[in-house]
């Protein structure tokens, strides 16, 4: 399941240099998270790390973009190749 940023977002900055995958960008307001490069960090790391470091656990999964751990790890691969 990809991950989305809530409002809740101060904007903190601490989350988008951590992505691997570049997916965190800096919307209109609040930062967001393109769901098609988020693997949640599977083949990077054990944990999300936007939501290690966020500060107001505003990085949640989401409900909208369900993906097995086989379905993430086929886009690392992807990403990756």
């Amino acid at each position: 399941m990809a991950l989305y940023i809530t409002d809740e977002c101060i904007n903190c900055d601490v989350c988008e240099p951590e992505c691997p995958n570049e997916a965190i960008f800096q919307g209109d307001e609040i930062y967001e998270i393109k769901a098609d490069l988020c693997t949640e960090c599977v083949g990077h790391y054990d944990e999300p790390q936007c939501v290690e470091v966020c500060p107001v656990d505003c990085c949640l999964a989401d409900p909208e973009h369900e993906e097995s751990e086989d379905q993430l790890r086929a886009k690392y691969d992807k990403l990756t190749a």
